[in-house]
């Protein structure tokens, strides 16, 4: 770009069936990678070479739809455009077959024999259900996949795009960071899905679950360099340190074995005696290999928060509390709930459901319905929302605001504070007017926690921060004395620090107390049943009729795509069937009064019908199982 060169001398390749993690700090080519990969980019030098043939499917951060006005579900579905083009011919077929007067019989039996066999192999009879399973997954409301595309904000226009990328099933994913406006739920989802991918993927993100549980290479991208490590993220960080410890290794040696060299050359230059061995060494001065050494990526600074002042014991309790926007529409309604001090609280659940909302009822800033909110003794809450960092003076330098924030602290514990949120060096000088929407929202991050309260409540605490960022502030809210209440849905990041879960799921609030682990285990317990969405819910946060009906139908509103699915896939089916049936007796006639087809194609056709049947009887039988199912699951919810 410019005169910035953000890639060079890159060389890699990549196999069919690889599965591989892309980083590198903020900057370094990653997303221009990608878009070399695709074509959407072209190299100054060299070559990209994508074997002809290979289906793409590329996820980008910014994304250029232009079909805003489609309905989400048809927009979704037209990444199977070719199975609908092949169905429009098997209907085509059918119908000229249908014709007795029609001559071509025998190549249309055959062309329609091969299209059929490819349809089912494709998934076309479950293509629609495909569609809403990613839809559903990835977080839409049933009832909302008919609105227009447009209607959706543009974190839900990605996972919109996500879902579409996802079921065309490309022999080549390209993920640039897919999970950066998911919910924990979807987060979950996104992984499960990906483990069953069958294809080849590179994925770009700052997610280490997905990094590690996903992928079993890691390249990575640094100082224009390409290097590839074997194993997921943890793995590629130790066989990296280990890297960087002979790499230091090496140039030490190297560096004493050059003064010694230099030594000689000094001592002996000016003897005619020793001009030979002077020559000799001097030449190997000049073929030894300059090394490069890595900077460690894990040293960008120890987040060490102060202890916060002393507080009661119970931080803040809510008591029969409710809140909704709208009359009649609550988000939550009778509610208890106690934080005790000390506590460190993960709130999980899907977007739209109120976990921010919580949050900000808990700080203060949003006043209960219904209800009462008792704030403990002494306590001082703080709280960073993603607009936080609109309250900092556009003048003032990086350094400026967390001295503010904090001036009886030291300025090597600020810049050490300031280094864990990536701001180093000269950056601290930098004033917050040049500074990008992400930086901002760091610095507001860093000049809370320069001076912490003891009531922490955090809303997606790890927004724009880079996995050593991530790390640090891990382990500083780890070891902070105070009470923590956070939403999040960097998975690693919830296991590492919280040790109890608030769950927020139709129809109801509840708690777990206990970690991630603990809270996915009770949810498999509770729903053990494969025909559920995997977005599960959780017990009423009251034991009213009312709760019990929403739960009820909340179960009926998940089983109702897949229902109608199946009901349309037995009535394709039986049709199919039929159709075959009355085929083979219409060749048993053409046998018996000597078609124009010849014996030998009639032959054919008759042996391959059977086989055709079993196969869709099999099927058939399948998808009935299923909907008895989910049709006893609805009886008991109902």
């Amino acid at each position: 770009y410019g005169e910035q060169e953000l890639l060079g001398g890159v060389s890699f390749r990549i196999l069919a069936g690889q599965r591989i993690g892309v980083v590198g700090p903020n900057g370094c080519g990653k997303s221009t990678m990608f878009g070399l990969i695709t074509g959407n980019l072209q190299a100054d030098k060299g070559d990209v070479q994508v074997q002809s043939g290979v289906r793409l499917g590329y996820l980008r951060q910014i994304l250029a739809l232009g079909s805003e006005e489609m309905p989400l579900r048809t927009y979704v579905a037209e990444a199977l455009s070719e199975l609908t083009r092949m169905e429009t011919r098997i209907h085509e077929i059918e119908h000229r077959l249908a014709d007795p007067k029609e001559q071509d019989r025998a190549a249309l039996l055959e062309e329609l024999g091969i299209l059929q066999t490819r349809f089912e192999h494709e998934g076309g009879y479950t293509r629609a259900a495909r569609a809403e399973e990613a839809l559903g997954g990835l977080g839409f409301a049933a009832d909302r996949l008919d609105n227009p595309l447009q209607s959706f904000s543009g974190g839900w226009q990605m996972r919109a795009e996500l879902a579409k990328i996802l079921i065309s099933e490309p022999d080549l994913l390209l993920l640039d960071e897919p999970s950066n406006y998911l919910d924990l739920p979807a987060v979950e989802w996104l992984q499960r899905y990906l483990k069953g991918f069958r294809g080849t993927l590179l994925l770009i993100s700052h997610d280490r679950y997905l990094l590690n549980s996903l992928t079993e290479q890691t390249l990575e991208l640094y100082a224009g360099k390409a290097t590839l490590y074997r194993g997921p993220y943890d793995t590629y960080i130790l066989e990296r340190t280990e890297r960087q410890r002979q790499l230091n290794a090496q140039k030490k040696n190297q560096d004493q074995k050059r003064k010694e060299i230099e030594r000689f050359v000094e001592r002996f230059r000016a003897k005619n005696t020793k001009a030979t061995q002077v020559q000799s060494r001097i030449k190997q001065l000049e073929k030894m290999e300059t090394i490069d050494l890595i900077e460690d990526i894990r040293t960008k600074g120890r987040i060490r928060l102060s202890t916060p002042p002393a507080c009661g014991v119970e931080v803040i309790r809510l008591e029969s509390a409710g809140f909704g926007y709208q009359e009649g529409q609550w988000l939550f309604r009778d509610l208890d709930l106690a934080v005790q001090r000390g506590d460190k609280t993960a709130v999980v659940g899907s977007n739209g459901l109120g976990k921010t909302t919580l949050l900000r009822i808990l700080a203060g800033q949003l006043p209960l319905r219904t209800g009462q909110r008792t704030l403990g003794h002494k306590v001082q809450p703080g709280f960073q929302t993603q607009d936080f960092a609109e309250s900092m003076s556009p003048s003032a330098t990086v350094l400026q605001i967390v001295r503010e924030a904090a001036p009886g602290e030291t300025e090597p514990r600020l810049r050490t504070l300031l280094g864990g949120f990536g701001f180093a060096g000269n950056a601290i000088e930098k004033s917050v007017e040049v500074l990008s929407g992400g930086e901002k929202i760091r610095l507001a991050f860093a000049r809370l926690l320069a001076n912490p309260p003891n009531f922490l409540l955090l809303d997606e605490p790890t927004t724009h921060l880079d996995i050593p960022s991530r790390e640090a502030l891990e382990q500083a809210l780890t070891e902070y004395e105070g009470t923590l209440l956070f939403v999040s849905h960097d998975v690693a990041f919830v296991r590492k620090v919280a040790t109890s879960i608030l769950a927020i799921a139709p129809p109801g609030v509840n708690r777990y107390h206990g970690g991630y682990d603990y809270y996915l285990e009770k949810l498999a317990q509770a729903n053990p049943s494969p025909t559920l969405s995997s977005r599960t819910t959780t017990a009423p946060a009251s034991g009213s009729a009312k709760a019990s009906r929403q739960e009820r139908a909340a179960r009926l509103q998940q089983t109702a795509p897949r229902k109608r699915e199946l009901e349309a896939l037995l009535q394709k089916y039986e049709a199919r069937i039929h159709a075959l049936e009355q085929e083979q007796a219409e060749l048993v006639s053409s046998l018996e009064s000597g078609a124009e087809m010849s014996y030998a194609q009639i032959n054919a056709r008759l042996s391959a019908i059977p086989e055709e049947v079993e196969a869709l009887t099999r099927e058939w039988e399948k998808a009935g199982t299923e909907l008895e199912a989910i049709l006893e699951i609805r009886k008991q919810a109902g």
